[in-house]
């Protein structure tokens, strides 16, 4: 069993910010600050995990097909199989203190409480699953808070996580007597503090570990996902070289943003184009996904010759799923299998004080009263 990935104890199941609690609710300023991060189940036992794939499942804006087919491949083809599948993967991340990513979360969150002071309220919630949404902001109207910075915790924007997350947190505000204002933090893809974190977070990696290689396995998306954020209807995915720069057609493009990130790490850390590659994991389902696929190019760099990689995800801030168990096990696997000698998983930026850091530089850029 994996011990721990995580750098402080959990101190309570549910708040990250049990320590700071008796002061803040003598000193409210009316401001909070609410981190949402997509979520996990609350164990990983069969039935939580169908639990949370069935509320993570049924959101329009991830399967997003008419209601009634929905509800039959979810009901038909995914939750009689895949829970018991995705259980067996979940028990080899998860730590002693509970899953990686709230943990991570947790400690995230009580960093940069520390970092603002009692002048600002930081809840943590998770877009499924527990904390949940409604929790956090309950809590915050707890302590009087009114005034609420929504801060995203996705680099890149797609409709499936920042899109399902600004419209819960927005159905959730208004279904209260007393609306909270709100402030969202956008997409932070190439913001100068987070490229800055994440370099020096994979430069610890790359100093260490042999590679001829740094794979940058995104999470993928349906193709449909990206035309549909194309207002224009005739760039996204229309021509090979369409995400090479950003533009009005494609800026709220994921594939685009994801190759921008990329681009700015790259220079940042001083690497060649002939040192990197871009993929895409996480497939599902019989529809075209973006790519090139991550199972794809890591047998396709093996036969090429390369030996040694680091592979790392920056459309995630904190290990999870599917960079623990999908990348460091089985795509480990899969790269021994064909014949690779090593493939390192670099650490996503979890609860780093340098990510703390930055994620307060960045909340301060765009929500005007912090």
């Amino acid at each position: 069993m994996v011990k721990s990935f995580a750098s402080e104890p959990r101190r309570t199941p549910y708040s990250a910010l049990a320590a700071t609690d008796a002061m803040l609710s003598r000193m409210s300023s009316g401001k909070g600050l609410l981190l949402v991060n997509l979520g996990s189940p609350q164990s990983p036992e069969v039935a939580d995990v169908r639990r949370f794939l069935r509320e993570f499942l049924s959101d329009p804006r991830v399967i997003d097909i008419p209601g009634w087919k929905r509800w039959l491949i979810l009901n038909l083809f995914i939750l009689p199989f895949r829970p018991k599948k995705s259980a067996h993967a979940y028990r080899q991340i998860w730590t002693d203190e509970g899953s990686p990513l709230i943990v991570y979360g947790e400690n995230l969150a009580r960093k940069v409480q520390q970092r603002l002071g009692a002048e600002v309220t930081v809840e943590l919630a998770m877009r499924y699953g527990e904390p949940s949404i409604a929790t956090a902001l309950d809590r915050l109207a707890e302590k009087g808070i009114d005034q609420i910075g929504v801060f995203p915790l996705y680099p890149q924007y797609s409709s499936s996580t920042t899109g399902s997350t600004i419209e819960a947190v927005c159905k959730e505000a208004t279904q209260r007597w007393n609306t909270p204002f709100l402030q969202i933090v956008p997409p932070f893809y190439d913001d100068p503090d987070f490229i800055e974190a994440l370099a020096g977070r994979l430069k610890a990696t790359l100093d260490v570990a042999k590679h001829q290689r740094v794979i940058f396995s995104y999470h993928g998306l349906p193709e449909r996902h990206c035309r549909k954020s194309d207002a224009s209807g005739s760039h996204c995915l229309e021509k090979e070289d369409c995400c090479a720069a950003m533009g009005k057609d494609n800026r709220n493009c994921y594939r685009a943003q994801c190759f921008r990130t990329t681009e700015q790490l790259a220079e940042s850390l001083g690497l060649s184009q002939e040192q990197f590659v871009v993929c895409f994991q996480s497939r599902f389902g019989r529809d075209p996904w973006i790519g090139p696929h991550t199972e794809d190019l890591l047998d396709k760099l093996v036969d090429d010759g390369v030996e040694d990689a680091v592979i790392l995800s920056p459309a995630f801030v904190a290990d999870c799923l599917e960079t623990v168990e999908e990348l460091g096990i089985r795509g480990k696997e899969q790269w021994l299998a064909k014949g690779g000698t090593s493939l390192t998983l670099a650490p996503c930026l979890n609860d780093g004080d340098n990510w703390a850091d930055a994620l307060v530089a960045i909340a301060r850029k765009h929500l005007t009263w912090l």
